[in-house]
């Protein structure tokens, strides 16, 4: 067996997730941690950046980089009262940087906070009853759930089950709050065990979905654990359980590669929180821990085979997995405006450009959302298509809602194309250290570019799923677009085309390490072609692939 990797060792020595932080934060003689805590500090929910944009100029000034935190919200199903959304609306603008960045986890995350202000950060998240434990690491991350508010009843009866396998699957050591919140001391300095995770927790990031057909919002199959809730007479009878499913690669690394998830059978909810922990216990067993681009369960399951790991999961459990349940994916876009839910209450879903809540020239996001804030008596509930639903709003609020969207100009999903509505990026430059090219900062630019081939063509009004990333570890899920581009290097992508309309099926590479006029030639005349040749509701990524032009990709 090879040795493990250097993280296997920090994780190991970390004393149940403790290393050095405290240490590393009380030191005021840089902004920065000690190495081996900016490992463990994933698992305390952020990550330590800087500031690429001026490395150079402060490289020159013998400044050490400009080091900052990006702290990530743990809420499953991306719900949040209006008290959590004021409080973390005021530690935007007085700790971070003054945007809120809504995810396609459903989490919220804070970006620019300053060493300094990190404990206080925290404590100020947790008392309106929210963390950020197990946000990020080598551990199950924030529990997702369709949004959808045309599915009142069924979001209702899905939602406890979110949340049970959410607790669950937290870790039970107590150094979050020792380190945060200034709980007590274990007596040893740690706890006596970690039952579900072990010393060294998961050999990666390990990633959960709950999902109501026929609305595919959360990608379902891009996960390494999926739940597809089974209805019978408008009753949750159950979920069909996937496996296996992540979409991370390397470039040039053949060895890695995005997966589509094998859904293995059916289980009651009874059954629930048991194969969720057997899942990931078979994977804290069996993936690999010495070379980490190998370590996601998608590995697990081709090195074993889904054959294996099934058997192996019914050994756990201790019950055999019954047949998969009839099922069936429409689309996995957001239904934006207002919609009735059954219950009298109404919800409104408002398009979030990239997923950021900012005051930027007449679309002031971050004030008006405040000002819903005060008001509203229902709740929050994030996309995992980056964008917000104000939720369960009672009859009588409705026109003073409708009136400060549109004074704060927070109505634009009613004015913008399909393809900029449904489009989606990841954070990107500046901050993310593994970022190649630009993405957030350069979908609005890039999308207006590809919308003026759409008009050429009598197009504009078309849906067509785009994604960008920096890189190729696809947090905004590019392998399941229509159109994706996937930063090689500053100003250059590779091209992948193909995706269907339901995150159901993978794209595939058309061109390589191209730059911005080689991609808008490349996709003029096949969006030319499209609209001439395209049956009345044939999408874009299903008319690629009845011309021939990309060809299926294996799962």
């Amino acid at each position: 067996m090879s040795n493990p990797s250097e993280v296997e060792g920090i994780k190991a020595r970390s004393q149940f997730l403790r290393g050095t932080l405290k240490e590393s934060v009380a030191d005021d003689h840089t902004g920065a941690i000690r190495a081996d805590d900016t490992t463990i500090i994933k698992f305390h929910g952020s990550y330590q950046q800087d500031d690429r944009d001026l490395r150079a100029e402060r490289a020159e000034q013998k400044l050490e980089p400009l080091y900052s935190f990006m702290l990530r919200v743990r809420m499953p199903a991306g719900v949040a009262t209006p008290a959590q959304w004021l409080k973390l609306d005021e530690l935007a603008r007085t700790v971070g940087n003054e945007t809120l960045k809504l995810t396609t986890r459903q989490a919220f995350q804070l970006h620019g906070v300053l060493k300094r202000n990190l404990k206080a950060t925290i404590q100020g998240i947790s008392s309106v009853a929210l963390d950020t434990i197990a946000a990020c690491g080598d551990i199950n991350r924030n529990v997702i759930l369709s949004a959808n508010p045309e599915q009142t009843d069924a979001w209702q009866q899905v939602y406890p089950h979110v949340q049970a396998v959410a607790t669950h699957l937290l870790p039970k050591t107590k150094a979050y709050h020792e380190i945060w919140l200034d709980g007590e001391l274990v007596e040893g300095g740690e706890p006596e065990e970690e039952p579900i995770y072990g010393p060294t927790y998961l050999p990666r990031k390990f990633k959960t979905a709950f999902v109501v057909p026929p609305v595919n919002d959360v990608d379902v199959f891009a996960h390494d654990m999926g739940f597809i809730a089974i209805f019978e007479h408008g009753k949750l009878v159950g979920f069909n359980v996937s496996v296996g499913g992540g979409l991370g690669s390397t470039h040039g690394d053949k060895t890695t590669y995005p997966r589509l998830a094998d859904v293995i059978g059916f289980v009651t909810p009874e059954q629930l929180l048991s194969v969720s922990e057997h899942i990931l216990t078979t994977q804290r067993d069996h993936g690999e821990r010495s070379v980490r681009k190998h370590a996601r369960l998608k590995y697990t399951i081709a090195k074993h085979g889904i054959d294996w790991f099934k058997r192996e999961l019914e050994a756990r459990t201790g019950f055999p997995l019954a047949p998969a349940r009839a099922f069936k994916f429409d689309h996995n876009g957001d239904r934006f405006g207002w919609v009735d839910g059954s219950d009298g209450r109404a919800h409104l879903t408002l398009h979030i450009d990239g997923g950021r809540v900012a005051d930027r020239g007449d679309k002031r996001l971050l004030s008006g959302l405040r000002e819903i804030a005060k008001i509203h008596g229902g709740d929050f509930r994030l996309t995992p298509n980056q964008n917000l639903v104000i939720a369960n709003v009672p009859a009588r609020q409705r026109a003073r809602i409708d009136a400060l969207v549109a004074e704060y100009g927070l109505g634009q999903y009613a004015h913008v194309t399909p393809l900029r509505r449904d489009a989606l990026a990841c954070v990107s430059l500046p901050t993310c250290s593994l970022a190649m090219a630009e993405a957030e900062r350069y979908l609005p630019e890039f999308v207006g570019k590809v919308e003026q081939l759409l008009q050429r063509h009598g197009l504009l009004s078309f849906p067509l799923n785009l994604r960008i990333t920096g890189c190729p570890n696809g947090c905004a899920r590019p392998w399941l677009a229509e159109v994706g581009l996937i930063g090689k290097a500053p100003g250059r992508y590779n091209l992948y085309l193909g995706g269907d309309a339901a995150g159901t099926r993978f794209n595939q590479l058309h061109q390589e390490n191209i730059d911005e006029p080689t991609i808008l030639a490349t996709l003029e005349p096949l969006i030319a072609r499209f609209a001439k040749e395209r049956s009345a509701t044939e999408r874009f990524g299903d008319w690629l692939h009845r011309a021939q032009i990309v060809t299926p990709v294996a799962a």
